[in-house]
């Protein structure tokens, strides 16, 4: 074994040793310490759920055998603080150098800035690689060098950037094991008992570990791609690649992907197989998608805490738990809908056109806080990724400036009919409407009695009626909007007699009144239909409650915070972790200190994914530039600015697309995140 001067190769979310840039870097600087730190407490309310932790579990077990075979094992570490773990591994073996591949969402950025600065203090070398994206979010920008304010430009300049992607590392022939005699393993725990009986029913369908998620990419680059574009709206078939906890988790790469993807494209252009083409580019997108994700997070660092639309601020979420706890348990009376989150549960799993009807009845039938649903997404998820989600929920929900129009309903009837048409993906989770006739099946409410009795079907008994009618929802909607458009409007006439310093003051809100059982933080802003609490009983999945974010500018900013209450206490912050939050404020004065304020960007999105969003569910500030294939850490800064400008729509026709944004142009307003209250 070798001795001092050895390199830390810090692995996160990029559990693989086939091209991973820093195990690389390590293993050509010499001797090599691979270590993994487990610290979900600085996660926040963002703690991974159940089988996302079964997921990681065997991810690093099987990651641990590949380094043991290549000549070094996988250093596991239990932390509340992954810097001063990083800090004692370092002393423990030596190491002079410490190599990590990026992250982007804004805990992982100030963790990476801190440990940048303190390891450099101490005369540690500290490199940083790209392994998550194909372009760095810095690298991809207009001719005066701004960020895209739209998907469809976005992507366009990724398909055509100067240079391609990197391609992918073939992984290191063999690994030199740095001295770790004095570093011994913390037993990392991911699951309690009681979750080890639902957890052995995931191994029945998934398989995690990267040389897993590379024959998976290759089944599905060999099979279900090249009819994609045909199969993928079928939510009762195994039509989509099934790669995206591979992909969370960094068990193979975004670059392998879209070269193996890109090299099927050629092969079926020069065979003239027009249908092949249009399922690459589909897929592709998809892709696309995942990394504007990531280029949205880099930009907008409380995408996942905020909408990005000022109006959205004034819209009066219903505040209602009993329709949050039918929809989570699948008892909401709309079968697509039910059977979509009885599959969630179950298997941690949704096909992403169930994901898109089952967000969109929580937002726009239910009226829910899109909050609460993103959350919930979090905990039960086995491929849950905060950029992802949040992209898609603020899509859902209306907060961006092509969302799908807010005043636009979807009848899960019609859905189940389009994504489910023979009904049985329904029967599959919803075995008390398995004898339905397929002409009833997605509205049993609407089948004669004579047919429900042979079915065995008692509506309001063994299956309930419908929640809300969709009539209803909509009235219910136009309302809330008028309610909306009215406040804004109050709010914008009185910050220009100036009566009010911004749209962040919000002093004279109605506090939010949150039922009473869930402990949540005062919130301002307008609701409605506060029913009275529901009682709670030990097998309910916990609603989710908001208390302040660890990310936080400015001491007085009051920030969102989901996660789950009563018994389920995993999101708690332990009381020592306090320490740790001061030291993030002073980090992130520090590192807005550090910025020109001449690169301070307002960034409005305008994403074009009017279509793009219906193949995958899918989150700024001002950026330095930095070096492409590493040695400098990514630096974000929110913009400084009161507000953000009034949105214009592009030549794309955006905004012109929608007969909602067109009736409200001041809708294109977007929110500056510091300073606000919280919204919905």
């Amino acid at each position: 074994m070798s001795g001092g001067g050895c390199s830390i190769v810090w692995l996160r979310r990029d559990l693989r040793v086939e091209d991973n840039p820093a195990l690389i870097a390590g293993v050509r600087a010499g001797a090599v310490v691979a270590v993994f730190i487990w610290a979900p407490e600085e996660e926040g309310q963002y703690y991974p759920g159940r089988v996302s932790r079964w997921w990681l579990k065997h991810s690093l077990a099987h990651l641990d055998s590949s380094l043991r075979s290549l000549g070094t094992p996988l250093i596991t570490k239990r932390s509340t603080d992954s810097v001063s773990s990083l800090l004692e591994v370092v002393k423990s073996t030596g190491a002079s150098q410490l190599f990590f591949n990026h992250l982007y969402d804004p805990l992982s950025l100030i963790r990476d800035q801190r440990a940048k600065e303190v390891l450099t203090a101490q005369g540690i070398t500290v490199r940083s690689f790209n392994a998550d994206l194909l372009y760095e979010p810095w690298e991809v920008n207009d001719a005066h060098g701004q960020p895209f304010t739209t998907f469809a430009a976005f992507w366009e300049r990724c398909l055509s950037m100067p240079y391609d992607p990197e391609s992918p590392l073939l992984p290191p022939k063999r690994i030199i094991q740095g001295d770790v005699s004095r570093c011994p393993c913390d037993t990392l725990v991911f699951e309690d008992e009681s979750e080890k009986a639902s957890n052995a029913l995931l191994a029945r369908a998934w398989s995690p570990g990267w040389s897993n998620a590379n024959k998976a990419l290759t089944t599905f680059i060999n099979g279900p791609l090249i009819e994609y574009s045909k199969n993928r709206r079928k939510a009762d078939s195994a039509t989509t690649s099934f790669l995206s906890p591979c992909l969370h988790f960094g068990e193979v790469s975004v670059k392998k992907v879209f070269h193996l993807v890109r090299i099927k494209q050629v092969l079926w252009a020069n065979e003239g197989n027009n249908a092949g083409e249009e399922s690459v580019n589909l897929f592709l997108k998809s892709i696309g998608l995942r990394e504007y994700s990531r280029y949205i997070s880099f930009n907008h660092p409380n995408s996942h805490e905020r909408p990005l639309l000022g109006h959205l601020k004034f819209f009066p979420w219903v505040v209602n738990e009993g329709y949050f706890k039918a929809w989570r348990q699948g008892r909401t009376g709309y079968p697509l809908v039910d059977a979509g989150m009885r599959e969630l549960w179950a298997t941690g799993w949704l096909h992403d056109r169930i994901r898109v009807v089952v967000s969109s009845f929580f937002v726009k039938v239910l009226q829910l806080p899109w909050r609460w649903g993103m959350k919930y997404f979090w905990d039960t998820l086995l491929d849950a990724d905060l950029e992802s989600d949040a992209l898609g929920w603020q899509y859902i929900s209306g907060s961006l400036p092509d969302s799908r129009e807010f005043d636009r309903i979807d009848n899960p009837q019609f859905e189940g009919y389009k994504f489910d048409p023979n009904g049985e993906y329904v029967r599959r989770w919803l075995p008390e409407l398995a004898r339905l006739p397929t002409e009833w099946i997605h509205h049993p409410w609407n089948a004669p009695e004579s047919v429900l009795q042979a079915a065995g079907i008692e509506l309001g008994s063994n299956y309930p009626l419908p929640i809300v009618g969709i009539d209803e929802a909509k009235a219910r909607l136009q309302e809330a909007l008028s309610e909306m458009w009215q406040q804004d409007a109050a709010s914008r006439a009185a910050i220009e007699n100036g009566t009010e310093e911004g749209l962040g003051d919000s002093s004279e809100s109605v506090p939010l009144a949150f039922p009473q059982d869930i402990q949540m933080e005062e919130s301002h802003e307008p609701i409605r239909h506060n029913p009275a609490p529901v009682t709670r009983r030990y097998q309910d999945q916990m609603v989710p409650s908001i208390t302040a974010s660890l990310v936080r500018v400015e001491e007085e900013e009051t920030s969102s915070d989901l996660r789950n209450s009563g018994q389920d206490s995993r999101a708690e912050v332990p009381v020592n972790v306090s320490a740790q939050q001061n030291e993030r404020d002073t980090l992130n004065d520090r590192m807005l200190q550090t910025v020109h304020t001449n690169a301070r960007l307002q960034y409005n999105i305008a994403m074009e994914m009017s279509n793009a969003a219906e193949d995958s569910t899918v989150e700024s500030s001002s950026s330095i530039r930095r070096e492409r294939d590493g040695g400098i850490v990514p630096v974000w800064s929110p913009p400084a600015s009161s507000y953000s400008e009034q949105f214009v729509g592009d030549e794309n026709g955006i905004a012109s697309s929608s007969s909602y944004l067109q009736r409200h142009p001041q809708s294109h307003q977007l929110l500056n995140w510091r300073g606000l209250p919280q919204t919905g």
